[in-house]
């Protein structure tokens, strides 16, 4: 990091010109992009223009180039598709409509672009930015513009963000879209998942996806899929009587249906396409089961945005827009992408070429290298859907006589049975004997212990709480029993999914480790709680599902209002101590200001927020929302608050307050959670594994070091092991918060898009990094 800060007061764009985009194919999510760029370019002074109907409108001009106002964006940010519209244009792939379109924009005095899009749309912004110079020559020898405004707008900068729902952009962990299209793909199989439960029929799913099974993959990975076709890899000779024979052993299991995903561009050994039909006809002929084909098509492109592609989208928004504030004429264009939970900036023609390279692996029957060229996320996926998807049979297990012990801890969190689902599967795949425990630490010390197999973790990843059953219970009470119950099941090793109880619970046994030797064993944390509390990880497992329950709420109540009068929100959100919840579902939900207990407020702040709505609800705004932490102040209560903003906005609107309660742990887990709880409990069971080997001594385990006691969590854009011993520093134990928590970075973008002035750290912006660098670097993480 430099150790000069840099902030946003020091960077203007004034005098600066910046035109916003939409083309290709549609994504949820860009309208959240585009509504960051025009207040962040508004924010900073610059002048920002919308550009409708894509690269069309840029070469037929007039209407199409608009300026943006602050009010034009608002209410856009829950809005799926694109709202300035997306076209696929012929004319700017010629020589000449690149010339219509240069002149456009020097007329307007525009040389900086934001291109939200697919490959196809970032690669003709470069050619464009190539070719700017020569153009501008020509519009100057035809008479079209002077030789002054050619000198002026002489370098035309472009930053690129990639909105497509297919994840097929290399250089970026998600792009925009994806994560909306794999909530629609979900809700499908979930609804489809109980007809076919009831009739024990077969679905084959097609999924988008023409040259990348990212969908296909992930959402096979959240279900737990019976079988997965995607382009990257196809099966072997001969998969079509293993599929069958895994769809009869699944039936033969006491399963009554089965799921198969295919991407509409899977593919065999000899790239002959894999249709639906071949494959339901394959099942009808082989097995004679019931089959149905369900195609979802246009489905997975529509809907609102997720609360993950809203918070995406508005953080890469507001990156593109400084990574064009520093531009020089130097810079080669770049893409905003995410690695981890960090925005990174990359060359755009590095990304284009590598996502050139897959496809050119894949035609020359080169799929493993394909998979590696795909980036860190897709080969995670896959690897985590190979670990679990074909069951062994005993003889070709390895036997390890190891004991392993899955517990939940703390309240329930969407999520937590995919955990469980997962470090069972994996657990057995590592030949160990596993135990569910019941209602944690409580069940554990009463001896609800039990023996759990294969089959009986079917079919829980799409359920929310926890199957287990959870309790709050900690075991320091309690020790004794538990290190007997600990010898009488001979467990040796543990792994415990949960909140701040966990947390608590992992360090009580490891104190107590000098007292019992049963308790020196392996133990793991995994976090999995919906306030996103936990030291040492930046998220936890739930937290998704409620930022989600959240947003959705929030839209529901700002639309209750539509066609009224003006009116503010006040919302309640829960979390503790820890405001994550509100600032997050904040920045997705378009709030005006979230009141935190990390960041202390007065009274004369309440007094300023309550002006900065009226004066906005004087223009044509119409809704106001206001998020309140359950715990933030003791006694600015959601009361007093829903009083204050009454009374002092008396004439200009009135207030409504909503407590959203148990809605935010409840509800079926989102893709995003299923899918992290599987991966990670998939990693936390392989370093079991490896720690169990590593502690076994003349016949028996004996770990009694600091890192045999871990907290697996993800640090920026890794997972890491981590003491727990270690982590006591880093805690707040009265209130149950991290000291440091990364998404306080996160604050002040939401109050600069509610058009706050703000102070706004951006030095962790601006360092241009190299694909191949972002790779190697980052081999270990999730």
């Amino acid at each position: 990091m430099p150790d000069t800060k840099k902030f946003i007061e020091n960077l203007s764009g004034a005098g600066k010109c910046i035109g916003v985009l939409t083309s290709g194919g549609d994504a949820q999510g860009m309208n959240a992009a585009v509504r960051a760029v025009v207040r962040m370019g508004i924010y900073v002074g610059a002048k920002v223009y919308f550009i409708h109907e894509g690269y069309q409108g840029m070469v037929d001009g007039g209407d199409n180039i608009k300026e943006a106002s602050w009010e034009s964006v608002s209410s856009m940010l829950q809005v799926g598709g694109t709202v300035i519209g997306s076209a696929r244009c012929k004319d700017f792939r010629t020589h000449e409509g690149r010339l219509r379109a240069a002149l456009n924009l020097v007329q307007r005095g525009i040389t900086n672009l934001c291109v939200i899009g697919g490959d196809g749309s970032l690669t003709g912004a470069n050619l464009f930015r190539e070719e700017w110079s020569g153009l501008l020559d020509e519009l100057v020898q035809s008479g079209e513009i002077s030789e002054e405004a050619s000198q002026i707008h002489s370098a035309l900068h472009i930053v690129g963000m990639v909105g497509s729902i297919d994840n097929d952009f290399c250089g970026t962990d998600m792009t925009i879209g994806t994560d909306s299209a794999l909530h629609r793909i979900i809700e499908v199989v979930d609804a489809i998942m109980t007809t076919a439960q009831s009739h024990q029929r077969t679905f084959v799913l097609e999924v988008m996806g023409r040259h990348c099974g990212y969908l296909a993959l992930v959402s096979a990975l959240a279900c737990g899929a019976d079988w997965v076709l995607i382009p990257e890899m196809p099966p072997k000779d001969g998969w079509e009587e293993q599929m069958c024979y895994k769809l009869s052993e699944n039936r033969a299991d006491k399963k009554r249906l089965n799921i198969i995903i295919v991407a509409e561009g899977a593919i065999d050994q000899s790239n002959k396409p894999i249709t639906t039909e071949l494959i339901k006809d394959l099942v009808v002929r082989c097995l004679g089961f019931d089959t149905r084909v369900t195609i979802l098509g246009h489905v997975q492109r529509g809907g609102t945005p997720s609360a993950f592609d809203r918070i995406l989208a508005s953080r890469m928004g507001v990156e593109a827009v400084l990574a064009l504030l520093e531009a020089s004429p130097g810079t080669p264009a770049c893409v905003v992408s995410l690695c981890g939970n960090q925005a990174v900036r990359v060359p755009l023609m590095e990304c284009v070429q590598m996502t050139q390279e897959v496809q050119k692996a894949m035609d020359e029957k080169r799929f493993e290298e394909a998979v590696r060229l795909r980036g860190r996320s897709f080969e995670n996926n896959l690897n985590t859907y190979k670990l679990l998807s074909h069951r062994k049979i005993d003889s070709e297990l390895p036997h390890s006589s190891f004991n392993v012990a899955v517990l939940n801890v703390g309240a329930p969190a969407a999520g937590m049975n995919a955990a469980v689902r997962s470090a069972v599967r994996v657990g057995i795949t590592e030949g160990h004997t596993m135990f569910a425990v019941s209602d944690g630490f409580e069940g554990f010390y009463k001896g609800q212990i039990k023996e759990i197999k294969w089959g009986d973790v079917g079919g829980w990843t799409g359920q929310g709480g926890s199957l287990l059953g959870t309790k709050r219970t900690l075991p320091a009470k309690h020790i004794d029993k538990i290190a007997e119950q600990m010898r009488i099941h001979n467990i040796n090793a543990l792994l415990v999914i949960g909140g701040f109880e966990a947390y608590l619970g992992l360090m009580e046994l490891q104190a107590a480790r000098s007292k019992h030797a049963e308790l020196c064993v392996p133990m793991v944390m995994v976090p999995a709680t919906v306030s996103n509390n936990i030291p040492g990880s930046d998220l936890s497992i739930g937290a998704d599902t409620a930022l989600n329950a959240i947003t959705d709420t929030c839209d529901r109540i700002k639309q209750s209002a539509s066609g009224t009068k003006r009116r503010v929100f006040i919302i309640e959100t829960m979390g503790g101590y820890c405001g994550y919840l509100a600032t997050v579902g904040g920045l997705a939900a378009g709030a005006d200001a979230a009141y935190i207990y990390e960041e202390p407020f007065d009274i004369r702040e309440l007094q300023s927020n309550v002006e900065h709505l009226t004066e906005k609800m004087k223009t044509s705004i119409q809704r106001g929302l206001v998020l309140r932490n359950e715990n933030c102040s003791e006694n600015y209560t959601t009361d007093f608050i829903y009083q204050l903003y009454n009374e002092e906005g008396k004439g200009v609107f009135d207030c409504r307050k909503n407590v959203l309660g148990h809605m935010q742990q409840g509800g079926a887990p989102s893709p995003f959670d299923r899918n992290f709880g599987t991966k990670i409990a998939a990693k936390a069971m392989q370093w079991i594994s490896k720690k169990l080997k590593e502690f076994y001594r003349e016949g028996r385990v004996f770990a009694n070091t600091e890192d045999s006691a871990c907290l697996l969590g993800m640090r920026r854009r890794a997972l890491v092991f981590q003491p727990v011993i270690q982590l006591k520093d880093e805690t707040d134990f009265v209130h149950r918060i991290p000291k440091e928590q990364w998404w306080l970075r996160l604050r002040p973008l939401m109050k600069i898009l509610a058009k706050y002035k703000t102070s706004y750290d951006v030095s962790d912006s601006g360092q241009l990094e190299h694909i191949v660098r972002l790779r190697a670097k980052d081999i270990s993480a999730i």
